[in-house]
């Protein structure tokens, strides 16, 4: 028996190779297929399966072209109605690859159709469960997701019970292997381990505690921010189907020439400018965004831009395909093309850039010294909680396109978030909306409470968090 977790940290999510005599299933790959099809050709295996835990909202599964490629059905749980064939597991439902076998363990509450997948090993002894977005390290999934009329407390109800009916009586010994990882959106939670146990969650996780089936209602649906809105529309593609990947990137790794790029921004094209944020303070188009390739470039991609909209790409030389494949991870593929020779080809052809001023912690502690200043923290509840600048204004990177309004953009605001990338993403929100009287800060939260900046905990009072610049 083999198992690897194979975790894609742009996504913090956790896909599954699993093999035995020859014979290899997957769980829940990502959009692109050759992780699972070099891994199963080295060792000499043949994919039979392809498990699905769940319709995932936060990524567009590789399921499909995986299937196409390899002739492998897709197993989902019960309950689960795709536009494309697949096998309906029931509950209970074993299936054998080599000399282990899978038994489907449906456990409905973070979805309808979510289900576990159980892995006995050739003695027939529980081994190992993996549980999508069901049971997370510290944490269980989120219970607001699915569509239709259900509550967020009904789906709770239904997920109380799936825990202590199906989870919690396995054996303590048995392994767990989640869907993702900390950094993911799926749950409020997650440790930073990417496995457990059956036994140490039981011990750890507050979601499997002893308690009421009310008490379990109140603190799991406690605390929850909005879902990204592009969760909906990646669970629809998951259900729907969607276009090979193929095809997305050969649109993608189209190149264009500044003159093509400028017509197209014309008509209201996107501009996603994924260089570091260094690069982009130096020089970057008007109107751009500004996602780095080197942090959590889909999550925030997608966040924060309509994955519907037409985009065209600025990446260092090289890294196009990254990009694009990452962008298609979440559900991007109307990627019209790149431009061709970067920033510094759009300057030789003589359009005009923009550059951006940033400060460091040092800086910004002087000035903080001499007198009134407006600080903007990007950063998320949790983070701004532990510790945040006194009097600092606070809104999530995640709610700045939408509550931009409440700024006025007469004032001048010292940008942060916890090391500096998601701070340059703020900025460029803001430079879209006209906002020019900005200043990044380098490297965030994590220089800025080195200073002797005064520092408080706390989520900021109302009147704050609704960012009423006159107070500030």
């Amino acid at each position: 028996m083999y198992i690897e977790q194979l975790y894609t940290g742009c996504l913090s999510e956790a896909a599954y190779y699993i093999e035995s005599e020859g014979e290899a299933l997957i769980i829940d790959p990502i959009r692109e297929t050759e992780p699972y099809t070099q891994l199963a050709q080295q060792r000499g295996a043949v994919i039979k399966y392809i498990f699905e835990t769940h319709f995932h909202a936060d990524f567009v599964s590789g399921h499909l072209d995986l299937s196409k490629q390899t002739g492998a059905p897709i197993v989902y749980g019960p309950g689960a109605a795709p536009l494309y064939p697949v096998i309906n597991a029931e509950d209970g439902q074993v299936f054998k690859v080599g000399k282990i076998t899978i038994t489907a363990l449906h456990t409905p509450g973070h979805t309808l159709e979510s289900t576990c997948f159980l892995l006995k090993d050739a003695s027939g002894q529980p081994h190992a469960i993996f549980t999508g977005d069901t049971l997370f390290v510290g944490d269980v999934g989120r219970p607001d997701l699915a569509s239709g009329n259900m509550r967020s407390e009904d789906l709770a109800s239904i997920l109380f019970d799936s825990l202590n009916t199906k989870i919690k009586t396995l054996p303590d010994a048995v392994i767990v292997y989640p869907g993702h990882g900390a950094g993911s959106s799926c749950g409020k939670n997650l440790g930073p381990e990417r496995h457990s146990t059956i036994g140490i969650q039981k011990a750890t996780n507050y979601a499997l505690r002893d308690m009421s089936r009310e008490q379990f209602i109140a603190e799991v649906t406690e605390g929850m921010g909005a879902p990204p809105a592009y969760f909906f529309k990646d669970a629809q593609i998951n259900i729907q189907g969607y276009p090979e990947l193929d095809s997305v990137l050969r649109n993608a790794l189209t190149a264009m020439s500044p003159q093509e790029v400028h017509t197209h921004l014309q008509q209201a094209i996107t501009l996603l400018d994924t260089r570091t944020p260094d690069d982009f303070e130096k020089g970057h188009i008007p109107g751009s965004f500004n996602v780095g390739i080197n942090g959590q470039f889909a999550i925030w991609s997608a966040s924060l831009i309509d994955i519907d909209a037409p985009l065209m790409l600025i990446c260092d030389q090289g890294q196009e395909k990254e990009a694009a494949t990452r962008l298609a991870r979440v559900g991007f593929h109307h990627i019209l093309g790149y431009l061709q020779g970067g920033i510094s080809a759009w300057s030789a052809a003589g359009y005009p850039t923009e550059t951006q001023d940033s400060i460091s912690p040092e800086t910004l502690y002087q000035r903080y010294q001499e007198g009134h200043i407006h600080i903007l923290d990007v950063r998320k509840a949790g983070e701004v909680e532990a510790g945040h600048i006194a009097n600092a204004q606070w809104c999530c990177l995640s709610k700045l396109d939408q509550e931009a309004d409440r700024f006025n953009p007469d004032n001048t605001y010292y940008v942060h978030c916890a090391g500096g990338y998601r701070s340059m993403i703020a900025v460029s929100v803001l430079r879209r909306k006209g906002f020019r009287n900005l200043i990044n800060v380098w490297q965030g939260y994590n220089g800025i409470s080195k200073t002797g900046i005064p520092i408080v905990t706390g989520l900021p009072p109302q009147h704050l968090e609704r960012l009423e610049n006159s107070l500030l």
